[in-house]
């Protein structure tokens, strides 16, 4: 099959042809994919920011149709159109058992380049790359989806109506599901909050939608592009800050009086982190919504921190279960609270990759949309 590789660091994205997928295991699907968007994660990836073997293939924010159902899998059905989740829970594990399906330990597959048996079903004809790499392709970020099908556990495939676009649906498998579950289901945004987002990306406008939906008063949103801050207006904020010109922390006293009820890093920085923890009220809440390169630390006034009761939590997908949310998502878009399509500024071809990843590195536009 079709699909872009990560070989190393500084090098520009390969679109090959001679990938090998096998066929679905137990509990597994194959889905052939419609559409996949592009994430700052994949971006850091490429970068070597999140560290991963090559050959890898990217992507993990898609939808598309199943087309293979491997042995036990009972809950889907070939031509069932699917959103995909590049974090399925096991519904085995201590945390599954608990009702904490988002910081599973049975699949945190996310963050691994294999599955739990450490195949990936992937491979390439030996000695095809830059020096005759291993015949193994790993799988990015947990799914490896800008490529032409994938295979994934069938508790991370989650079916919609067929009638919802698959080039719009697939936005909800991380940007939107992590942001607007931020909002929702991490810090539990009630109506009438003071609501702060660092950083105007996917992920940060999907969480103004998601304080939006729970009712916030004020959405503050801080993001050094002018083009950005212009799109948050339309999306729900309510005030916008030029972090380049204005003290956030200081201009947010001013709107909220007395600090925000919660503050998200949309971005992954240890800076914002610093930052919400000033911003927010006494007994307000920080979320960690971004993905931060793994050096980073963030300084914290222990003393202070407990005296005023502030909150420092961390937020995995949106604390999301996919089974559940993504067809509350979906529903929210059809009923026009949420406004997937809008998101979307850009759709490319496969072949446009590196291209789509440039952009993204500039700040130009919100999300582009590969067409594999």
């Amino acid at each position: 099959m079709r699909a872009a590789l990560f070989t190393e660091v500084g090098r520009p994205l390969d679109v090959v042809d001679d990938i090998d997928i096998q066929g679905p295991g137990v509990g597994q699907v194959r889905v052939r994919i419609a559409a996949c968007g592009v994430c700052h994660s994949d971006l850091s990836l490429v970068q070597g920011h999140i560290p991963l073997p090559g050959p890898t293939i990217p992507g993990h924010e898609a939808a598309g149709e199943v087309v293979e159902l491997g042995p036990g899998v009972d809950s889907l059905a070939v031509g069932d159109h699917v959103v995909l989740s590049p974090n399925p829970a096991c519904g085995r594990c201590e945390y599954c058992r608990r009702g904490e399906p988002s910081v599973c330990t049975g699949s945190i597959s996310i963050a691994m380049p294999m599955f739990p048996d450490g195949t990936t079903h992937l491979s390439r004809p030996v000695g095809s790359g830059a020096g005759g790499r291993s015949d193994v392709v790993y799988r990015g970020l947990g799914l490896g989806a800008w490529a032409e099908e994938v295979i994934i556990a069938a508790s991370g495939a989650v079916a919609i109506p067929v009638d919802v676009p698959l080039d719009v649906a697939c936005v909800i498998g991380c940007a939107v599901q992590t942001g607007v579950g931020a909002a929702i289901n991490t810090a539990a945004v009630q109506p009438g909050d003071h609501v702060l987002v660092m950083g105007a990306g996917g992920i940060g406008i999907s969480i103004v939608q998601g304080a939006a939906i729970a009712g916030a008063a004020r959405i503050v949103v801080s993001d050094p592009s002018g083009s950005r801050r212009e799109l948050a207006m339309r999306f729900g904020a309510t005030d916008v800050i030029d972090p380049d010109e204005t003290d956030v922390v200081g201009r947010t006293m001013e709107i909220t009086g007395i600090g925000a009820d919660v503050a998200f890093d949309a971005v992954g920085s240890a800076t914002l982190v610093e930052a919400g923890l000033q911003a927010v009220r006494s007994r307000g809440t920080v979320v960690m919504v971004g993905a931060p390169p793994p050096e980073q630390d963030a300084s914290v006034n222990v003393a202070l921190t407990m005296f005023t009761e502030k909150r420092l939590v961390g937020s995995l997908l949106g604390s999301c279960h996919a089974p559940r949310d993504v067809p509350r998502l979906v529903d929210l878009w059809q009923s026009g609270r949420l406004d997937l399509d809008a998101m979307i500024t850009a759709r490319r071809p496969l072949t446009e990759v590196n291209e789509a990843l440039d952009d993204l590195a500039a700040g130009r536009g919100l999300r582009t949309v590969l067409v594999p």
